[in-house]
């Protein structure tokens, strides 16, 4: 009896563990970031590019993938450098106090960072971030993102 209460104690401890994960990262069950896709290449190459499970790194509970064992190197000595702005969640929705999945092959490259923006038939987020000013627009979005992890 013991053990299962243990058990289910654990199971209830890594299922709050998830939760609070998700508050603050763009990631399913599966605790993988980016939908695969490698940070390295989005912020030191600007391109999207799907990374490969057999070059994966966790950071802080969650999967990275890299294209290669060298990216995955890369992230490894500076792995704060290349998290995504939001947790991975668009950063126009944020600036508007909002979180929403992305499409990962859109996305910005701008001082250093990279932010991920939604983009479905009706909406273009990406297009909406460009037409603002990047700093005012970040500053909302920061302010926003304090609340929206928590």
């Amino acid at each position: 009896m013991k053990s299962v209460l243990l058990a289910l104690a654990l199971v209830a401890t890594s299922l709050g563990y998830a939760q609070d994960l998700k508050k603050s990262h763009n990631i399913d069950d599966s605790k993988i970031a980016l939908q695969g896709y490698s940070p390295v290449s989005y912020l030191d190459l600007g391109i999207a590019q799907r990374g490969l499970k057999e070059y994966k790194a966790t950071h802080n509970g969650i999967a990275y993938y890299f294209t290669s064992e060298a990216q995955k190197k890369t992230f490894e000595a500076s792995p704060e450098k290349y998290l995504p702005q939001y947790g991975g969640y668009c950063a126009f929705g944020v600036s508007v106090g909002a979180k929403f999945r992305v499409d990962p092959t859109k996305f910005v490259v701008k001082d250093g960072k990279y932010f991920l923006f939604l983009y479905d038939v009706e909406v273009d987020a990406q297009q909406l971030w460009l037409a603002e000013n990047h700093q005012k627009v970040v500053k909302k979005a920061d302010a926003n993102w304090r609340k929206l992890s928590k």
